[in-house]
C-alpha cells in the first residue's frame, strides 16, 4: 500500500488530488453548528502536507445520511468554514459534488490551494450497490483529479464511489491518517502486549456479536457494558426490568458466557431510573436486584471500581462504546470512570472510535493521555473482526 508521503516524494506541485477525508461531524440539530470538531482535525496532517507539497487539493467528504439528493442541512457548509480556520486560509465550496460547478472551480485551483466538493451523499450514486452506476460518479470524481489519496478511515468499510471506485481509475495512496489506524489496529490483532483487556459498551449484543467473536479468544478480559449489559444478565436468568433487552440474542450470550468463563466481566451494579431524561431520580441496584418497573442507564460505582482494577494492570486495552448514556448527566460517571481507567494504562490505550471518542471529548477528558483515538467506530470493529474493507483492499491494489 502506497502511502501519501511515497506521492508526495515523487512530486505533487500543481497536480490536482483528490483527498478523500472523514468530515462527518456532529452539528447542533438547533443552530447547526458543528459540536465535536475532532475528526477535521485528524483529517489536518495529510491535507497540510500535501498542500506545503504545491497540490491543489480537493476534498471529497460526506457528512450524515441525506437521502441521495441534496439537502441544506446536510451542507458541508459550516465543514469548509472550521476547516478554513484551522488552515489560516479560506477553503472554497463547490455547489455541486462532481458537476459544472466543482468543474469550475477546480479547474481555478492554484498550488497549494483547498476546494472542499459538497457531500459526495447528495448523489444517490455514491452509495448505489450497482456498479455501473457507481462507476459513473466515480468517473465524473476521476475527471476532476491526477491522483487520489483516501484518508477516511471511518469509511474504508464502504464500498461507495468516492471510497472504493475512485482508486480503481486513479494513482492512489493511503492518507496518514489512515496508516495510523493501521498500525494501530494491526498491533491489536497480530502482537498485543498482555494483559490485553477490552472494554465493550453500547447498546446492542447484535451490533457488537462478530467482534466479541472475534476478540474472545485473543483477549485476557473482556468487560462489558451498556445496554448490552442487559441481555447477558437476562441469560444468566436475571431480571432486568425495563432495560434494553434483545431476547433473540439471549441464547448466544449464554453461550458465550460458557466459552469465555471467567475472561467476561460484568458489572455488578447499576444505576436505575423510572424515566429516560436527565432530571431523572436515579438509585444505584445490584445487578441481581433489577426492579422490574425501572431502567437501568449507566455501570454503579461498585462496577466503575471492578473495571478499573481490571484495567490497572493491563498492557493493551481497546475500548468501544460508552457503558451508559453518557450524554445525560445522572448516567454519565460510568463512562467518565472507564474512560479515566483507559487513560490511566501503563501500555498502549486504544479508544475505538464512534461514540466512544465522542464521549472522551464530551466530557472533558485529554485526549492525548491515549494512546490513540481511532476516527472509524464501524471500521475498527470489522477490521478486528477479520473482514476485508472495500476501501483498504483497493488501495493495496
Amino acid at each position: 500500500m502506497r502511502s501519501v508521503d511515497e506521492l508526495i516524494a515523487d512530486g505533487v506541485s500543481g497536480r490536482r488530488v483528490l483527498l478523500r477525508a472523514d468530515l462527518n461531524v456532529p452539528l447542533d440539530k438547533k443552530t447547526g453548528a458543528i459540536t465535536d470538531d475532532g475528526r477535521i482535525r485528524a483529517s489536518l496532517p495529510t491535507l497540510q502536507a500535501l498542500q506545503a507539497a504545491g497540490a491543489r487539493v480537493v476534498v471529497a467528504a460526506h457528512l450524515g445520511r441525506p437521502k441521495g439528493a441534496p439537502d441544506p442541512q446536510f451542507s458541508l457548509a459550516p465543514v469548509a468554514a472550521r476547516l478554513g480556520e484551522m488552515l489560516g486560509a479560506p477553503v472554497t465550496l463547490a455547489g455541486d459534488v462532481a458537476g459544472t460547478d466543482a468543474t469550475a472551480k477546480v479547474a481555478g485551483l492554484a498550488d497549494g490551494d483547498v476546494l472542499m466538493l459538497e457531500n459526495v451523499r447528495f448523489e444517490a450514486a455514491e452509495t448505489s450497490k450497482d456498479d455501473a452506476v457507481r462507476g459513473e460518479l466515480a468517473d465524473r470524481l476521476a475527471a476532476l483529479a491526477d491522483l487520489y489519496v483516501d484518508d477516511a478511515f471511518g469509511a474504508v468499510h464502504r464500498k461507495h464511489a468516492s471510497v472504493y471506485d475512485v482508486a480503481l481509475r486513479l494513482p492512489h495512496a493511503a492518507g496518514r491518517l489512515v496508516a495510523r489506524e493501521l498500525d494501530v489496529l494491526t498491533r491489536l490483532t497480530e502482537s498485543p502486549e498482555r494483559p490485553y483487556v477490552v472494554v465493550l459498551g453500547g447498546s446492542k449484543v447484535s451490533d457488537k456479536l462478530g467482534v466479541i467473536e472475534a476478540l474472545l479468544p485473543r483477549v485476557d478480559k473482556l468487560l462489558i457494558g451498556g445496554g448490552m449489559t442487559y441481555t447477558f444478565l437476562a441469560a444468566q436468568g436475571l431480571e432486568v426490568g425495563k432495560s434494553l433487552l434483545e431476547a433473540d440474542q439471549v441464547d448466544t450470550c449464554r453461550r458465550l458466557l460458557a466459552e469465555a468463563g471467567d475472561r467476561i466481566v460484568l458489572p455488578v451494579d447499576l444505576v436505575s431510573a423510572t424515566e429516560f431524561s436527565a432530571e431523572a431520580t436515579t438509585r444505584v441496584v445490584p445487578f441481581d436486584a433489577i426492579p422490574a418497573d425501572e431502567e437501568c442507564l449507566d455501570i454503579g460505582p461498585r462496577s466503575i471500581e471492578l473495571f478499573t482494577e481490571q484495567l490497572a494492570g493491563a498492557r493493551t486495552v481497546f475500548w468501544n462504546g460508552p457503558v451508559g448514556v453518557f450524554e445525560l448527566a445522572p448516567f454519565q460517571a460510568g463512562t467518565r470512570g472507564v474512560a479515566q481507567a483507559v487513560a490511566a494504562v501503563d501500555g498502549l490505550s486504544v479508544v475505538g472510535g464512534g461514540d466512544s471518542a465522542a464521549s472522551v471529548r464530551t466530557l472533558g477528558l485529554d485526549e492525548a493521555a491515549y494512546g490513540h483515538i481511532s476516527t472509524g467506530g464501524g471500521a475498527s470493529l470489522e477490521f478486528l473482526e477479520g473482514r476485508e474493507l472495500p476501501g483498504l483492499a483497493v488501495l493495496a491494489d
